[in-house]
This record gives C-alpha cells, sequence and structure tokens, in this order.
C-alpha cells in the first residue's frame, strides 16, 4: 500500500517553485523509507479533501497534508471515522496543530516522523455541520481570518495576522449572542467566541489553555466587552496565555452548544472563514481522526 502526500503549493505563501522541490523532497525521503509514495499538489480550495478520500478510497495506508491548517482541515475531514491515518507536514502562517502535536517544523522531518510514529485517535469538533481539528471561532478572530484570507491580503504569517487585525481591533463591533451549554442559557454581548480542540490558534498564541485533542471535550471561551479601550489594553494577555486573568472571559467545558444571534453569524473553522445563519449548533467528535503524532 503507498503513502499519500497532499502538498498545498501556496501554503504559507510558497509558490509553484516551492511545491516543485517538495514534491520532489517527498518522493525521496519516502523512497529512502522503502515505502510507495504518491504525491499529490492542490489546484483549488477543496481540492485537498477530494483527494485525500480518493486517497482512501484506493487503499492508501497514510495520507500526508503538506500546507497549513487549512490544509491539515480539508484532508482530517476526508479521513474523519475512518481508519486511515493522517500525517502532518506543517507549511502553513500559524501551524497551530502542529505545534500542538510535537509535529517537526522542516518538511523531512515530519515526513519520517509520520513515517515511523504509531497513529493514536483525537476528537474532532464540529460547527455548523463542519468539521475541526483545532479551533473554530465565532465575531472578531473570524472577521480576521475573513481579512487574511482576501486576496487583497498580500502578506502572510503572523505579521499578516497583526496588520489585518490592529485596524478591526478599532472598529469591530461587539455582537449580541444567546449561548446554551451544559444545560444552561445565557445572554451575552461578546467580542469573540471560541471553540477548541486544541490549546492554541498558531505562532504560539494559546488562548483556551487547558483544551486536549483527546478528552471527549471541546473548551469555550468567550470573551465580553467591557470597554474597547481595556479590549485593546488586554489583547495580548488574551492569546498569549493569560485569559483567565481578564475580566469578562469565561472559559466552559462542552460537548455540544447552540449560538443564536439576531443577525447572520460569521465563523471560522480552523482558520477558513465562513458565514452562517442566526443559529449555530457545535459538538465534539470523540476519536474521530487517527493522527501520526
Amino acid at each position: 500500500m503507498s503513502i499519500a502526500i497532499i502538498i498545498n503549493p501556496i501554503a504559507g505563501g510558497a509558490g509553484t517553485e516551492v511545491a516543485r522541490r517538495r514534491a520532489e523532497l517527498a518522493a525521496d525521503v519516502v523512497a529512502g523509507r522503502g515505502e510507495i509514495c504518491e504525491v499529490f499538489i492542490t489546484e483549488r480550495h477543496g481540492h485537498a479533501r477530494e483527494l485525500a478520500a480518493t486517497a482512501v478510497r484506493r487503499g492508501s495506508r497514510l495520507v500526508m497534508a503538506w500546507g497549513g491548517d487549512g490544509t491539515m482541515n480539508e484532508v482530517a475531514s476526508a479521513l474523519a471515522f475512518s481508519d486511515t491515518p493522517m500525517g502532518i507536514v506543517p507549511a502553513g502562517s500559524g501551524n497551530g496543530l502542529a505545534l500542538e502535536l510535537g509535529i517537526p517544523s522542516d518538511g523531512a522531518g515530519a515526513i519520517v516522523h509520520a513515517i515511523s510514529t504509531t497513529p493514536r485517535r483525537i476528537d474532532l469538533g464540529e460547527l455548523d455541520g463542519r468539521l475541526f481539528v483545532n479551533v473554530a471561532g465565532i465575531g472578531f478572530d473570524a472577521q480576521v481570518a475573513a481579512r487574511f484570507n482576501s486576496p487583497e491580503n498580500r502578506r502572510r504569517g503572523f505579521v499578516g495576522y497583526v496588520l489585518v487585525s490592529i485596524p478591526l481591533l478599532v472598529s469591530y463591533p461587539t455582537s449580541h449572542y444567546r449561548i446554551c451549554a451544559n444545560g444552561v442559557s445565557v445572554n451575552t454581548s461578546a467580542m469573540l467566541i471560541t471553540i477548541a480542540n486544541g490549546p492554541q490558534f498558531g505562532n504560539g498564541a494559546r488562548l483556551a489553555t487547558t483544551a486536549r485533542f483527546d478528552d471527549g471535550e471541546l473548551d469555550m471561551v468567550v470573551v465580553e466587552e467591557r470597554s474597547r479601550l481595556q479590549t485593546l489594553y488586554q489583547l495580548p494577555r488574551l492569546f498569549y496565555g493569560g485569559a483567565d486573568r481578564i475580566a469578562g472571559c469565561s472559559f466552559q467545558r462542552i460537548r455540544a452548544a447552540t449560538f443564536e444571534s439576531d443577525t447572520a453569524m460569521r465563523y471560522h473553522i480552523d482558520g477558513e472563514p465562513f458565514v452562517g445563519g442566526r443559529r449555530l449548533e457545535a459538538r465534539i467528535h470523540p476519536g474521530a481522526l487517527k493522527v501520526c503524532a
């Protein structure tokens, strides 16, 4: 049985030539381990999911995703609830999933790691019918994701996120939500709602510090805004492990939740932006994905 490696050619601001070199490297490393390799390069949004599903049908023993968290999400969605494990080769702007799972940052090291590591099962989250591996969110971070992924944004990586976030911090309005979780309903005006399977967004930014990929629960973080000035002052603490010391920031472990608003809600799934309706549902799928980590 072969190993399938799916490469996103634009992950992390790369291009066609970089993707070609990555494909050659992947083939050489896998061959050096005595395995058969098929390398695919994605051509459009959603293509990684299609390629991964085809690899499963053809009997690939392992499918690797070489790209950012969006690429990981597409491949994981195709492999979910199956016995085919996913390997991770990080090459995105944040790489939150790979960082938390201890995946080597270099391509060759990550490939060898995936081939030689015994797969383990981790949970998957779901929001609005879409699966996520690491983090989903409603509100401010979803708006940042939409701006960051816009064709007009030419800056990638951490700097790109910062440049997109700063103007939004001044202009983004809070929204009113009705949140139902663990048998309790609350009404709140929030800057953002994070539903986390893992503890970090990427680039070391950790919001849901107690989240674990294999505990059968999601960590929900709701950030109410007391004042915009206070939000601006405390934002660094929010994303670098000090959210529990911020007034108006609440944490809850959930297995399912619903979110309602008077207007359509913008949300993101592993950094990919979407627009949903006025009601969204979230839930956990314990042990739904095998990962080489």
